[in-house]
């Protein structure tokens, strides 16, 4: 295992970490005590950064479990404030941040995730919502920077929505934040562009997720893999016709075995082959693809030719969660006519 300085923080974290989002149940029905057991393997096989979120169901609550049964030193670990609202605003238009994240949201999160996890300190807690229109300064930012000096956080960040890298970058140069979380992978390297260059300027860690795009680029979708009805990549791979998908990634075939031992080695490989990433994060809560994602970290590296011909010659952004998290089409039709009819009342 390699490792690197979080930020400005001082402390050493996994260069690969582990994503506790499927801890949550979102890629499917699994077992606990496997669930535990992955975490255990992580930290057995030197790992030591562990990402999870308010928002990702009981993963809290198994981490803490795997901390509890854990006698080694204690890993960092990075967790996010779920965001309020009736609808999910991670993605389309924009919400306002007192909508998001009303006054004292952020408190109650925080406690309740140090109560969960059993820690007496939040190594790193993000707002999982970050939009540039609220500013880079104001109570949410205030709130974040009064745990911090309470001593109940370590460092302060956010988790950046959709595919848009750059949202971030103004409250990366305003130095109010230690870490950003952003999406990097083959198919979206766009953060690698502007984004992780600032944050090495600026002395801001750099989180990457969904760097094996919910495990699209393993290679293991075909025609006919089938999903559970809550598993989040049930609408996820239905953006495009599946056989469109599979071709980009058969392409990537080409560069197995002589550069990575696997399509899911690859990708980490990828992801970590810019120095500007500080830690990359994948779920791994199934133990035989935790084993092969750490594998990736015993190869050579890739080399500067082969990462910049992944990067300009695979790339292919695109939106899948549009279906998933915008409003649908009827819903749209029920609230524009709900606004006609509050506009015509009032002209009237």
């Amino acid at each position: 295992m390699y490792y690197t300085e979080f930020g400005k923080t001082g402390r050493q974290v996994a260069r690969l970490g582990y994503g506790a989002m499927g801890l949550g149940g979102a890629f499917g029905t699994f077992d606990e005590q496997e669930g535990i057991r992955s975490v255990l393997t992580y930290l057995e096989q030197g790992g030591n950064f562990i990402d999870t979120a308010r928002h990702y169901g009981q993963s809290e609550v198994i981490v803490g479990k795997a901390l509890k049964q854990w006698s080694g030193r204690k890993p960092f670990i990075a967790t996010k404030i779920q965001s309020h609202g009736q609808h999910n605003t991670r993605w389309a238009i924009p919400p306002s941040v007192d909508e998001t994240f009303p006054r004292h949201l952020i408190r109650q999160n925080a406690e309740e995730s140090l109560r969960l996890l059993g820690v007496d300190c939040l190594d790193c807690l993000q707002l999982h919502l970050y939009w540039p229109n609220w500013g880079v300064s104001g109570y949410w930012l205030d709130e974040l920077q009064a745990l911090k000096d309470e001593g109940k956080v370590a460092a302060i960040g956010v988790s950046l929505p959709d595919h848009r890298a750059d949202v971030g970058i103004p409250l990366v140069m305003s130095g109010g934040i230690d870490s950003v979380q952003v999406i990097l992978n083959i198919f979206d390297p766009l953060a690698f562009d502007s984004l992780v260059p600032i944050c090495q300027e600026n002395g801001v860690a750099v989180i990457a997720r969904c760097i094996l795009d919910e495990g699209g680029l393993t290679g293991f979708l075909t025609e006919t893999t089938p999903f559970e009805d809550h598993d989040f990549r049930k609408t996820f791979f239905e953006e495009v016709p599946r056989s469109m998908y599979i071709e980009r990634v058969n392409r990537l075939r080409a560069f197995v075995p002589e550069h990575a031992g696997s399509l899911a080695r690859l990708a980490v490989k990828f992801v970590l082959s810019h120095p500007g990433v500080t830690t990359a994060i994948a779920s791994m809560h199934v133990e035989k693809y935790l084993m092969d994602n750490l594998a990736a970290i015993d190869e050579q590296p890739l080399s500067p030719e082969i990462a910049y011909e992944l990067r300009t010659h695979h790339r292919w952004v695109r939106n899948f969660y549009t279906s998933k998290y915008w409003m649908e089409t009827n819903d749209l039709d029920k609230a524009n006519s709900a606004t006609e009819a509050v506009s015509s009342a009032d002209d009237q």
